[in-house]
């Protein structure tokens, strides 16, 4: 993981820059300027608020987030118990909510500058999103369920999807619908959608919570390696401390979201 980390912190590139190279003299002779262009991170976040009125007229804060990055590859988990506003900051990353003010920028994107239709794009391209109740199309089968997600993305073959379900452990329930699987079954299918549009990013919102310790231990560890295995970062919020102990990069949500430690005004 610290080597992962390490190689995303890494200059993008080096560049050598030949000056004062006359013809018929040595290369060695020259002199030379590398230029390092640091890489990007994947999702940076400046000083991003996020407020609502409560029904007594009060304005609640529920995101005062400083400053937070991930990088390309990068896998963390952030550990938040209800209430914390884990989930308003998913779904500010995913560009599903608008902040009031702050800087958000994920894969180039600056999304709160970014007409609604257009933040729907950059998250369908861009973002896989797991979520806790998983959201499944109970009408569909699970490879069309997956062929769904794909739809909205980069428009990605079936025969991907049918890759990724059969990778999960799914390749024998293709032409299932989800009332027809038990609950692990239907994370593994949600896992497989939110992996189908090969996604830069995958959110992943308490996506053990309504699994037994077994089948979540399961379902994390398909949601691992599937994203290793795609090159996909991965930002999982849970308060179950079997899961974060997973990771090696694991951070507490107060220490990130200072609007905790506000009252409502």
């Amino acid at each position: 993981m610290a080597a992962a980390a390490s190689m995303a912190k890494a200059p993008l590139f080096v560049s050598w820059e030949m000056i004062g190279m006359n013809k018929g003299k040595p290369p060695s002779t020259s002199r030379r300027r590398c230029i390092n262009v640091p890489r990007m991170p994947l999702l940076e976040i400046r000083d991003l608020r996020k407020s609502y009125r409560t029904p007594d007229g009060k304005v609640l804060t529920v995101l005062n987030v400083p400053g937070f990055e991930l990088e390309e590859r990068q896998q963390m988990a952030l550990r938040g118990s209800s209430g914390t506003g884990k989930t308003t900051l998913l779904h500010c990353i995913a560009g599903i909510l608008s902040p009031d003010s702050g800087h958000l920028r994920l894969a180039g994107h600056d999304l709160p500058a970014l007409s609604e239709s257009f933040r729907d794009r950059v998250r369908a391209v861009n973002v896989g999103y797991i979520f806790q109740t998983f959201n499944l199309l109970q009408g569909y089968t699970c490879l069309e369920n997956v062929v769904l997600g794909m739809s909205f993305g980069r428009g990605g073959e079936p025969r991907f999807a049918r890759t990724l379900l059969e990778r999960v452990g799914l390749g024998d329930r293709l032409d299932y619908r989800p009332s027809q699987l038990s609950v692990g079954q239907q994370q593994r299918v949600a896992v497989a959608r939110a992996l189908a549009n090969k996604p830069k990013l995958v959110l992943a919102d308490e996506p053990t919570g309504n699994l037994d310790p077994k089948n979540g231990q399961e379902a994390l560890k398909i949601i691992r390696e599937i994203c290793e295995e795609n090159s996909a970062a991965l930002l999982l919020v849970s308060h179950d401390p079997a899961v974060l102990e997973q990771f090696e990069d694991c951070r507490d949500l107060a220490e990130i979201n200072r609007a905790m430690q506000e009252e409502p005004a």
